[in-house]
């Protein structure tokens, strides 16, 4: 007698191991739940952890088996070919099983080593198997014993389910294939990407609060592994882009050129680590840092731009403005990078999306909270996007408020709710926290200046017609800007705030130039009761941000940024500026430039600002050692796990 699941002919295989898999799947999520019950209690995270954590296991084994589905729907069939494949499937069905099974039977050891799912470190292991083996054997035999036992009968069970699941089978007429075949292509494509959004599913899409072991739980270890491969596979290394300079060397040339006196520098272990005395020796005041997106120099009237900013052209009247502030990269996650961390510049993505800094990685949030700081990102959209979310929550934000969490917003366009609705959530935010009275940073990131350039009606006087522009959604952008203003010079909490407006990059970079240098000049203003009024005319990075507002707000600690405290910077000092622009990198000192280039010898500028043009000019030896340690200090401390937060655990010396 044929069972209904004979009906289902050659696939039948699949569903059943895909069933299988599923169901081992959730219950390892609800044990490890379980194991950590009180974590997972403590962020009420059971609901998500296995809601979400179905949706990422069902796309994980659309991917596993999904191209296994498609050779089934070609293939199969009662001819040599088809027994061809038959054999491949089973032994296809057989090691996705093992694999799954494997690799959640060795998660809980994983976890209690590095307190999060097999990540990165996991593949590095494989590299020393002798090594781990008996690191194992010594300290885990019953994990590794058990481990062992579970996968041989894992193996075999698999075999022999496959081997009876593919026997006696019925396949499809000749006239259904097309349309069976199209209908795996849908189910795999759509179930693999489990979103209609911009981006397929990532981690940072389902991640959820700022504990990073509970984070993991949402996904299975498979797709934790493979996502990390896949992370490790564009990990750029500048070493071998620009070359090689002894890592010393590198230190050295970077600690000289960031300012500081030997001596502040404290730490063995974290070579950029150095102690930095705060300017403003009052209370500690908080922290808000508007990042503007793509407003970059040639929209802001007051720099010469186009006149779309009235609102910030008047508050660079009232605060200290930079008139030769350069972006560090040319995307959002790169001037995150540059004004949260303080991190240099890299051809590698940046570290907002790399899987060796998604935790434990230095952020002024990590510093401040360490400081009883309340730690915010406020945005209008997904904050999923760009991988932010889940190095936020990795790297000391404590609350995330996005496009979910705003009731009744004005405007809602593509990229979430218009900046003004932004603006409006970001003001009552801090009016609540100063009202409990909690020290608070936040960092609100607008979305409005972002094609397809949406924003409400009558807000503006359109610079141009038709209304979604470029140019109009910049004006509107400084619009929000202006009446987040006029509300937070009336709160309460106006006259203990640092505020810093700034853009995370210039629209559209680009230009025949090696690196477009006009193109990464952005505005920068920071305001605040006790900020004298300065227009300051030396040529800064982003990464003199950071610094420079820690000690504006009176705070004298330990960290690992090596930009400059312009405080304390003189005002002779000529400025330096790195700027990376696909995999070429600019070093900008007052009007001598460097550009490397992959492979290539570092070449020589001279710019001429008011025009923007670059004409070839030698450079000195040390202009040259300069651009390249700045370029290889980023990737080495990366790779090497050296930028962090201080705490208790780092031993921090005086180096004499």
């Amino acid at each position: 007698m044929r069972t209904s699941l004979s009906y289902l002919g050659p696939f039948r295989s699949i569903l059943t191991f895909c069933f299988i898999s599923l169901l081992f799947l959730t219950l390892s999520r609800i044990g490890l739940g379980i194991w950590q019950a009180e974590r997972v209690a403590a962020v009420d995270g059971w609901s998500h952890l296995l809601i979400q954590g179905l949706r990422v296991d069902f796309a994980s084994l659309c991917w596993l088996w999904g191209v296994a589905a498609l050779g089934t729907a070609i293939f199969s069939g009662d001819h040599i070919l088809g027994r061809t494949w038959k054999s491949i499937l089973r032994i296809w069905l057989t090691l996705g099983l093992w694999l799954i099974v494997f690799l959640e039977i060795s998660t809980p050891s994983f976890i209690e080593e590095y307190g999060v799912r097999p990540n990165r470190l996991y593949v590095e292991y494989l590299i020393y198997p002798k090594e781990v083996f008996s690191m194992l054997w010594s300290g885990r035999k019953f994990e590794l014993i058990l481990g062992m036992l579970v996968s041989g009968l894992t193996l075999w069970g698999g075999w022999r389910l496959s081997g009876t699941l593919l026997k006696n089978i019925s396949y499809p007429r000749l006239l259904l294939r097309p349309v069976i075949t199209l209908a795996v292509i849908l189910v795999t494509l759509l179930g693999a990407r489990s979103t209609l959004g911009h981006r397929p599913l990532n981690p940072a899409m389902v991640a959820f609060d700022d504990d990073p072991l509970v984070n993991s739980l949402v996904i299975n270890s498979a797709y934790s592994l493979v996502f990390a491969i896949d992370q490790m596979r564009n990990e750029a290394n500048a070493s071998q882009i620009y070359g090689h300079l002894d890592d010393q060397v590198v230190i050295d040339t970077v600690r000289r050129d960031s300012g500081r006196l030997s001596e502040a520098f404290t730490s063995t272990e974290f070579p950029s680590m150095s102690f930095n005395q705060a300017t403003y020796q009052g209370k500690p005041k908080n922290l808000v840092i508007i990042l503007q997106e793509s407003l970059g120099a040639q929209f802001v009237g007051s720099l010469g731009g186009l006149p779309l900013t009235p609102n910030i052209d008047s508050l660079s009247q009232e605060g200290w403005s930079f008139e030769n502030l350069y972006a560090t990269g040319t995307r959002s996650v790169r001037g995150i990078e540059a004004v949260v961390t303080g991190f240099t510049p890299t051809p590698a993505r940046s570290v907002v999306k790399l899987g060796k800094s998604q935790n434990d990685f230095f952020s002024i949030a990590a510093l401040l909270k360490n400081h009883g700081y309340e730690t915010q990102f406020v945005y209008g959209g997904e904050s999923h996007f760009d991988n932010m979310k889940s190095f936020f929550l990795g790297n000391g934000f404590s609350d995330i408020v996005d496009e979910n969490d705003y009731e009744n917003p004005n405007f809602v366009g593509s990229w979430g709710v218009s900046d003004e609705d932004l603006m409006r959530r970001a003001n009552s935010e801090f009016e609540q926290f100063h009202k409990e009275g909690k020290p608070f940073f936040s960092l609100v990131f607008s979305s409005s200046n972002h094609d397809p350039f949406e924003f409400p009606d009558e807000r503006i006087e359109l610079y141009e017609q038709p209304k979604q522009t470029r140019n109009n959604a910049a004006k509107y952008a400084d619009y929000a800007i202006g009446e987040f203003f006029k509300l937070a010079k009336e709160s309460s909490y106006w006259k203990d705030t640092i505020f810093l407006v700034v853009a995370d990059h210039d629209s559209r970079v680009g230009g025949a130039s090696l690196v477009p240098i006009p193109r990464f000049r952005i505005p920068g203003i920071i305001l605040g009761e006790g900020v004298d009024v300065k227009h300051d005319k030396r040529i800064v990075s982003q990464i003199d941000l950071a610094p420079t507002l820690i000690s504006l707000m009176g705070i004298s600690c330990n960290y690992p940024m090596l930009g400059r405290d312009l405080t304390q910077t003189s005002e002779d000092w000529p400025g330096r500026a790195l700027m990376q622009y696909d995999k070429n990198m600019a070093y900008l000192r007052g009007d001598d430039v460097v550009i490397l280039q992959p492979d290539r010898e570092p070449a020589g500028f001279k710019y001429y600002s008011k025009t923007g043009l670059l004409s070839k000019s030698p450079q000195s030896d040390e202009m040259k050692l300069a651009a390249k340690s700045w370029a290889l200090w980023g990737s080495m401390a990366y790779q090497k796990g050296l930028y962090r937060v201080a705490t208790d655990d780092v031993e921090l010396v005086t180096i004499r």
